[in-house]
């Protein structure tokens, strides 16, 4: 049903839906949880959940979706103060840990289905191409809006690599299990400078062959 042909009622009873069923993932995980068990929990019946959402795929979609939106308006503050590339990407990955933070338990299980490659779950397929494009465009803008001055070719290609990056990070948060964690954190404080100085060396013409290669890589290795 299309989102903009809602009622209020109607909006109102889709996010029910939704929040009972995160709410559940939460609590009982992403296996055990039903459509049905998602209806009875958001107090409504079982066709009517089915009838704005065909499947427990297409939640977890919305899931995709909210947090994808979530990270964009936690990361405004640094990408509205910062010029400094290292800055900017720092605190857009230090974002999405934190808007993550609630469902750690309900992604170390969740994880196995979304790592399978032909899964409608995984951040790399057709289903999920809506959240995977907004995330590389706020790295786009993590790039445009800063000092960065690069070759034209890295420059376009960039935010899918940082996209890539920060799935990178959010494999680690998951298998995570330091006191707030802590570690992940670290990580990110530690490899982004690294990733900065990477980039800026890209320049070098003795670096140029080797970024071509990379970008080769990503290329062949994409499900």
């Amino acid at each position: 049903m299309a989102e903009a042909a809602l009622t209020p009622r109607a909006e109102q009873t889709r996010a029910a839906i939704i929040e009972a069923a995160l709410r559940l993932f939460r609590e009982a995980g992403y296996e055990t949880t039903t459509m049905r068990a998602i209806a009875r929990e958001a107090g409504v019946s079982t066709g009517n959940a089915y009838y704005y959402f065909g499947s427990k795929e297409e939640l977890i979609q919305e899931f995709y979706a909210r947090n994808s939106a979530e990270h964009a308006a936690a990361s405004r503050p640094v990408l509205d103060a910062e010029r400094s590339f290292a800055a900017r990407l720092r605190g857009t990955l230090r974002a999405l840990i934190d808007v993550l933070s609630p469902y750690h338990e309900f992604a170390a299980k969740y994880f196995k289905h979304a790592a399978e490659p032909t899964n409608p779950l995984s951040p790399f397929s057709r289903e999920s191409s809506a959240p995977r494009d907004a995330s590389i465009g706020l790295y786009r803008e993590v790039i445009e809006g800063s000092e960065l001055r690069i070759d034209p070719g890295l420059r376009a290609r960039l935010p899918e690599l940082l996209w890539l990056y920060s799935l990178g990070i959010v494999l680690y948060w998951v298998h995570d299990t330091s006191p707030g964690c802590e570690r992940t954190h670290q990580l990110i404080d530690r490899t982004v400078p690294l990733a900065d100085r990477l980039i800026r060396m890209s320049r070098l013409p003795v670096l140029r062959s080797t970024l071509t290669d990379v970008l080769s890589i990503v290329d062949d290795m994409r499900p």
